[in-house]
Parts: structure tokens; C-alpha cells; sequence
């Protein structure tokens, strides 16, 4: 996308980040090629909201709260085509769910419908204001070839990933090895600016020892993290005891699976051991709250987490608002009995800890300080009351991410603007997103609960 010569946001509250801290301050924003040149604070006492002009090169933002973009450390783009589809068979448990939804919609994708729900899953994101994102994808029968098709929708909306394929052996070593060369081919061309890519797997009850060696290769020769689910519900570790003898976190540990750089998801049922492997390993944790309550498969004790693992936020393909998954942590923290005070503190903590991993893999990823890159967005939030870095996280919690986003801005350039999609066609986007979502309904109906042609492993076979 090409870049803007110079904006100038005027009359906006730009929270700046400092150190651990967030510092709201009013006043004008200079963009050039793609960066924060200048801040100029102005006066914000007796001002009063004006009429938002459209022009790129003056932007009122009038009086509005400007925030660094939101980050989505795990998203699925391959289940935006899911809404609405056929179910059939039993989803009484969590194994059902996966047996019935999932994977017979992963096994019926093909890469115009992989397109399509990246389409789909960018769009959300923009009006969210998320435009970093960590995506966990699979389409096992279409796999060659499919994160350069994603790779290529965020491309085309100028939004930033890291992308990794779904490795599991549920359906048979060839798609395994197929899914692990689709990573490694990807770590290996995309360590672009905008397109990173790490390691992906599934889960460790359908992963056996020979696939994680393999894996292992993987992460040592690129350097690269794992992006995998843990412990989402109790027969992954139920599993490993069983068959392994070992806890999850000491399985990846053996494996030699366990960095910096790795983003391990769900993790409601670890135990103090898993935790202790973890934090050893610098490892995260990225929750996502809304999948968990719906899959009714619990949340974690989040009092119980060790300190100093970095805690991430996604949304697992649910939605794109990372915003209230955000809330959805910091209530949940406080529905576990944690006074406001301990519950500020960790929200702070998971804050902060986002920040620092995603600039693992993009160190560039702004503060809102001159010389940043010009990325961030705009919240239709006006402060009601004074606003300061002293109060900045009771206006956060309780007023911005209640807000939906206005605009957004990446690499100086609107993405949305007063609302507006100004990234792609969204028109085109949207009918072709339905034609590759009817496409998908009839195959679902057609195939219905015996999904014949299809490669599935029970799952409680395994267990």
C-alpha cells in the first residue's frame, strides 16, 4: 500500500508508552513516510468536539483516545467460514466438538475457501483494531500452498502476521509431514518486515514422539517458536500421563519444543509442575477466554500462574475483538475473588507482556513516540473525565475498551477511517466470501456425520 507523504491528526489524546507505564497526552501527531515525526501537546482545557474531517492530510480526531494496535497472539482464519454451518452428531464434550465442527471443516477446505476466510478474519480484525496477528491455521487436505494464500491477504490490507500450519497426526503421517513442510517452507521464505512464520502444532494428544522430533528439527534450524494448543481440556493431560507418563510441559520439554518465542495456548489445565517448565523456558501462555466459557472446557486459575510467564491474549478464531477478550481476562480475575488492586496489577502485567513478545518478532512495533512507525488506532472514546497516566488504566479497562475502534492507521496509512474500510475492496470481498461460505455449507451437509471421503483418527480411540 502506498504510503501517505504527510498526516496531521489534531485534537487527540496519544497515549504514549514509556518504560511500564502509559501516558496519555493531547495533542497534534505528524506523520511522514509511514512514521511519527513530531508530537505537539496542545491545550485540552474547554475543548469541544468538532466534525471529523476525511481529508489524509488533516485528520480531527476530536478529542478521541489513540492507542497502540491491538495484537491477536491466536486467532484461527480458517474457522470464519464456520458461522452458521450444519452440525451434526453430538457436541457434548470437548472431543465432540473437535470431531463433529472442526475437523470435518478443516478436511473440506480448499484454498479459495482458505482465501476467503483470511478475507473475512482481516476485515473483522481492521474494525477491531488488531492489525498484528499470530495466526494458527489448517486445511490439511489443501495444505501446500495455503499460508502463502494467507500470507497474501494480509498483504493486500497492509496488516502484519505470523503464520504457522496446524501439525497433528490424526490424519496420518503423509498430511503430518505435509503440514510440517508447508512451516518449514514458510519459516524459510517470510522473514520479511510485515510476514513472519513459526512452528505449528496442533495438540499434544494427537502429536506422536516421532512428529515432535521432526518439529524439533524445525525450531532449531530456523530459530523459530512453536504455536501450539496445551491443557485446553483435561484429556490432553489426562493423555499424556497415560500414554507418556509425563505432564504436557515436560513432554515439550523432552522434545526440545520449549523458548522464548513460543506461544502455548489455552493452558487451563497445567499444573504447578507444567508451570515451573514453562517459566524455566520463558515460554507464554495466551488465553482466550470467550472459547474457553463456550467450549465449557473451564478457565484456569489465573492467581495460580506463575509470575514471570508472559501472558498473551487471543481470541482463538472466535471473533476478532481482542478488546474483549482483554476485559474478559481482567473480569474473570476478579469473578476469582482478586481485590481491584491485584487485578489492575496483572492486568498491567498482561499489557506489558504483549508488548515485549510481539517485538520478538516485530521490534518495531510502536510506542507512539517520534521516529515510531506511523501504527495505531483511534477509539470512538472521549474521555469524560480527566485523563493522565496516573488514572490512564481506569479510562482503559472501563471506557476505551468498552468503545468500538473509528479509525486505524497502519505504516501512516488509513486502513478505516471514521468507520469506513479504506483497506481493499470490502464489497468484493464480502460476495466472495459468502459464494466460498455456501460452497463449504453444502459440502458440510453433503458429507453430514459419517464425513465420508474423510481421513478422521477418533480422538477417543487415542485416548
Amino acid at each position: 500500500m502506498k504510503t501517505n507523504t504527510e498526516i496531521r491528526i489534531t485534537n487527540a489524546w496519544i497515549c504514549q508508552i514509556k518504560d511500564r507505564s502509559v501516558e496519555p497526552v493531547f495533542g497534534d501527531m505528524i506523520l511522514r513516510d509511514g512514521k511519527i515525526v513530531e508530537i505537539q501537546p496542545q491545550n485540552c482545557a474547554g475543548y469541544v468536539r468538532q466534525p471529523i474531517k476525511k481529508e489524509n492530510s488533516d485528520f480531527d480526531a476530536g478529542g478521541r483516545v489513540i492507542t497502540a494496535p491491538l495484537v491477536n497472539f491466536h486467532d484461527h482464519f480458517y474457522s470464519r467460514l464456520a458461522k452458521g454451518l450444519p452440525v451434526n452428531g453430538p457436541q457434548e464434550n470437548f472431543v465432540q466438538i473437535l470431531e463433529n465442527l472442526w475437523w470435518k471443516l478443516d478436511m473440506a477446505l480448499d484454498l479459495d475457501m482458505v482465501e476467503a476466510s483470511a478475507n473475512m478474519a482481516a476485515l473483522e480484525s481492521i474494525r477491531n483494531g488488531v492489525t498484528y496477528i499470530f495466526d494458527h491455521h489448517a486445511s490439511p487436505t489443501a495444505t501446500a500452498g495455503s499460508l502463502n494464500k494467507i500470507a497474501g491477504v494480509l498483504r493486500n490490507f497492509d496488516l502484519r502476521g505470523v503464520l504457522c500450519f496446524e501439525t497433528s497426526d490424526r490424519n496420518g503421517p503423509e498430511l503430518a509431514d505435509d503440514a510440517l513442510q508447508e512451516n518449514a517452507g514458510f519459516i524459510r521464505q517470510h522473514s520479511s518486515e510485515d510476514l513472519k512464520g513459526m512452528l505449528g502444532l496442533h495438540a499434544l494428544f494427537t502429536l506422536d514422539d516421532e512428529t515432535l522430533r521432526k518439529a524439533a528439527d524445525i525450531v532449531k534450524a530456523s530459530d523459530s517458536g512453536i504455536h501450539i494448543h496445551i491443557a485446553e481440556d483435561r484429556h490432553d493431560p489426562e493423555f499424556s500421563q497415560e500414554k507418556y507418563g509425563v505432564s504436557l510441559a515436560e513432554r515439550l520439554k523432552k522434545s526440545e519444543l520449549l523458548n522464548r518465542k513460543s506461544i502455548l495456548v489455552h493452558g487451563v489445565h497445567l499444573t504447578p509442575e507444567d508451570y515451573r517448565i514453562i517459566s524455566e523456558a520463558s515460554a507464554a501462555l495466551a488465553y482466550c477466554p470467550d472459547s474457553n466459557l463456550n467450549n465449557a472446557v473451564g478457565i484456569p486459575i489465573y492467581a495460580e500462574v506463575t509470575p514471570e510467564i508472559p501472558i498473551l491474549a487471543g481470541t482463538d478464531g472466535m471473533h476478532a475483538n481482542i478488546a474483549r477478550s482483554l476485559k474478559q481476562l481482567y473480569l474473570l480475575y476478579r469473578h476469582q475473588q482478586n481485590s481491584f488492586g491485584t487485578a489492575f496489577t496483572r492486568f498491567q502485567k498482561i499489557f506489558f507482556d504483549q508488548i515485549a513478545f510481539v517485538r520478538q518478532y516485530f521490534p518495531n512495533y510502536p510506542s507512539l513516540l517520534p521516529g515510531d512507525r506511523a501504527d495505531f488506532i483511534i477509539w470512538d472514546y472521549v474521555p469524560p473525565t480527566p485523563f493522565s497516566a496516573d488514572n490512564f488504566w481506569g479510562h482503559y479497562i472501563y471506557g476505551i475498551l468498552e468503545r468500538p475502534v473509528h479509525s486505524v492507521l497502519q505504516n501512516g496509512n488509513f486502513l478505516m477511517q471514521n468507520f469506513e474500510i479504506l483497506a481493499g475492496d470490502e464489497d468484493q470481498c464480502t460476495r466472495e466470501i459468502f459464494q466460498q461460505g455456501e460452497r463449504l455449507f453444502e459440502l458440510i451437509q453433503k458429507k453430514g456425520v459419517n464425513a465420508s471421503g474423510w481421513v478422521l483418527n477418533s480422538i477417543t480411540v487415542m485416548l
